[in-house]
């Protein structure tokens, strides 16, 4: 058990930290809205800063999950970033989903200052952070990452190390680009079993007994079924993690055409004002036809 730090305390990273503390780490936190931070000390003791580079001062791993590049440039080498902060020697961990990329960029400034980073995006959603476990999918080098998966398994169930940097970055896009496929097809399915007239809570308990399984039906056919989509990722932030696959995809040549199509219907999804609906929300552009 160590100092940590941790930077963001969103939907995920709030329950993160939270996991951190409780089992043992010397937690700092820091959160662009200050009364977060302050709810989250009430919460679970440890300590919270004014800026990303306070937070980081004297850490031996320092976690961030934010909201996309941008925000993650501005928390390690904008004003006050935590690089500045951070001791030679100590690691950064990444949580943010962001283009491999700054991945990259990132990896080579922290290097050049000493210090690690490793690219580590989640899968699991806010439940999965909540109840710690998460799967964590990381990109850097073999000893940044030794160094800080005791760490990382605080809120996390599976947690692999699948090449140098940006290789995480790169997993959670094949994460992204399986799941917009397996929302469509379920809010299809769902679709069609009540335009036929049958029982679609029924059909999906039937079926998800078989090959058409997966979490997506299992944990959100009933609220799908009721249209109620006040759960999980929002489709502002699916969209912007499927535009970084599509500009990936873009450089090294692979053809997305259902995940191309899958985000234009989320396009219409934000039409509808469905920006903060979950992903399962698919099935509103269906039902309105």
């Amino acid at each position: 058990m160590g100092k940590v730090a941790f930077l963001g305390l969103g939907v995920m990273g709030y329950p993160m930290a939270g996991h951190l503390r409780k089992t043992g780490h010397d937690v700092t936190v820091y959160n662009r809205t200050a009364a977060k931070a302050a709810r989250w000390t009430a919460e679970h003791g440890g300590a919270s800063a004014a800026t990303p580079k306070e937070a980081a001062r004297g850490a031996e791993i320092v976690f961030a999950c934010v909201g996309n590049d941008d925000d993650l440039r501005q928390v390690t080498c904008g004003p006050d970033g935590a690089f500045d902060g951070m001791k030679r020697g100590a690691v950064f961990v990444d949580h943010t989903t962001t283009s491999a990329t700054i991945a990259r960029e990132l990896h080579a400034l922290a290097a050049s200052n000493g210090i690690g980073f490793v690219d580590a995006p989640v899968s699991g959603g806010q439940a999965g952070a909540e109840n710690g476990v998460l799967t964590v999918m990381a990109g850097g080098d073999a000893a940044d990452f030794a160094r800080s998966e005791p760490a990382i398994a605080a809120y996390a169930r599976m947690v692999r190390l699948m090449g140098p940097s940006g290789a995480g970055q790169l997993t959670k896009m094949v994460n992204q680009i399986c799941i917009a496929g397996l929302v469509e097809g379920l809010s299809e399915g769902i679709h069609f079993a009540k335009r036929a007239g049958l029982d679609a809570a029924a059909v999906i308990e039937v079926i998800s007994k078989g090959a058409a399984q997966s979490w997506q039906m299992e944990n959100r056919y009933k609220t799908m079924i009721e249209g109620k989509f006040d759960f999980g990722f929002a489709v502002d932030w699916m969209r912007k993690d499927l535009a970084i696959c599509l500009e990936e995809a873009r450089k090294n040549g692979a053809h997305l055409p259902v995940t191309e199509t899958v985000d234009r219907f989320y396009s219409e999804v934000q039409a509808m004002g469905g920006n903060r609906w979950d992903t399962s929300s698919l099935i509103a552009r269906l039902e309105r036809k």
